[in-house]
Order: C-alpha cells, then sequence, then structure tokens
C-alpha cells in the first residue's frame, strides 16, 4: 500500500511538489518550533547562562526568519520536481529497490551524501562572501545576527536555489536511495537548526574530544554569524 501511494505521487509533479513542500515545512515546524519553544519560552531562564550572544530576538526577526525560510522550502520542493524529471530522463541515478544494492551501498552512500553536501556547502558559502556575491546572496540571512532556530532556513531565493542544487547534482554521480535523500534532510535539518540555537547545548569539552571534535556545535555557527569570517562548514 505504501509503495502504492508513492508511486502515485511520484507520478505526478504537481503532487511530489505539494508532498515535498509539505515534508520540508513539517521537518522545519517541528524542529525549529521545538527548539525555540524549549529554549527561548520554557527554558529560557534556567538556561540563561548557556545562551550565546546577550539579547533576545524582537518580533521584526522573527518574523523575517519564518517568511524567507517558507519561501525558501518553495525552491527546495520546486528542485525536488527537476530532479523527478531528471531521473525519468535518467540523469539522475534515484532509486526505490534497496535489494538492487543492498544495505550495506545503502548506509555508504548516506555518509557519502553528507560529506558531498558539507564539501559543498562550505565551498558556496566561501564564495557567498565574496564582496560582489554577498549582498545579493547571502546578506538578508546575516541580518540574524544572533539568530534564533527559525532563521536556519532564511535565505535570499538564490542562495535556497544553490543549496538545494547540491541533492539532483550528487545524484547525477552516486545512485541514492530515496529513503536515504529523508535521512540525509533530517539530519541536515537538525545540524541547521542547531547550528542556529542561539545556545550552547553541548557538554563541555566536546569542541575539542578526539572523538566529537570533527563535529559543528551551536557557538561555530553562532560564531560565524557574528564574526562572518570563521566557520563556513555545515556538518563539519
Amino acid at each position: 500500500m505504501l509503495k502504492t501511494a508513492l508511486d502515485e505521487i511520484l507520478a505526478s509533479p504537481w503532487k511530489v511538489f505539494f508532498y515535498g513542500y509539505l515534508l520540508h515545512l513539517t521537518r522545519y515546524l517541528l524542529i525549529a518550533g521545538f527548539a525555540y519553544l524549549g529554549l527561548y519560552v520554557v527554558l529560557r531562564r534556567p538556561l540563561k547562562g548557556r545562551k550565546i550572544q546577550p539579547g533576545w530576538p524582537r518580533l521584526p526577526q522573527l518574523r523575517r526568519e519564518v517568511l524567507y525560510s517558507l519561501l525558501s522550502f518553495v525552491t527546495f520542493a520546486a528542485v525536488g520536481v527537476l530532479t523527478l524529471l531528471a531521473n525519468r530522463r535518467q540523469w539522475t541515478q534515484v532509486y526505490l529497490d534497496i535489494d538492487s544494492r543492498g544495505w550495506g551501498y545503502y548506509f555508504v552512500s548516506l555518509a557519502a551524501l553528507i560529506a558531498i553536501h558539507d564539501t559543498w556547502v562550505y565551498g558556496t558559502h566561501r564564495l557567498m562572501h565574496c564582496r560582489r556575491l554577498f549582498p545579493i546572496m547571502h546578506r538578508l540571512h546575516h541580518r540574524s545576527q544572533r539568530p534564533t532556530p527559525w532563521a536556519a532556513f532564511a535565505f535570499h531565493p538564490t542562495e535556497a536555489a544553490v543549496q538545494a542544487m547540491i541533492f539532483p547534482l550528487a545524484a547525477a554521480v552516486l545512485p541514492l536511495h530515496l529513503m536515504v535523500a529523508g535521512l540525509w534532510l533530517l539530519y541536515m535539518t537538525v545540524m541547521n537548526v542547531g547550528g542556529h540555537l542561539g545556545y550552547e547545548v553541548l557538554p563541555r569539552g566536546f569542541a575539542t574530544h578526539p572523538i566529537f571534535g570533527w563535529h559543528n556545535t551551536p557557538v561555530h555557527h553562532d560564531m560565524h554569524h557574528r564574526h562572518q569570517n570563521c566557520n563556513y562548514g555545515l556538518y563539519f
């Protein structure tokens, strides 16, 4: 029944756009909403010492972050449709049958996609900080100098397009199961929201730990918003 429903959705670009947008929106509202409610409402006083930068977001900032995130999801959903159309022409390698490549490849491809994505984010992020590109592509995101979880996808449409294109580009060279895309999007959202928490929620010593130290922390990306000349990666 699930496969039948999925086949029906994939048969229609409009349904792919609609359900793709709904998926992005739901993931954003649940993860960013839970983080904001917990840190800025319920635990605001107990965790005051964990706040990275002083001050609290004003309503215009929150409104801008949410509205531009909702706009970014239009771009993300549209790129999902482009990926579907490209896959029909065999320009990309998205597949549905796990058994065709096995579970080992399934998890290897997930790790590879994460590594490819972080490389893409780092490179494009550095480019968007160039003098000519920053005002037209990336300044909007940096208007949140004290970011909140709602800022995770608050992109100018041109930046949203650049960031969304990584999946079809990766799928053009790397066979990717559709559920690998789902797991990657979930991990990406958790990390992206985590980088915009405005609070350091990880334990002391995490950033210098021999095993976990390779991973980004909320402070890393918060300092990027504040200083704009460091910490360009998303995951690492």
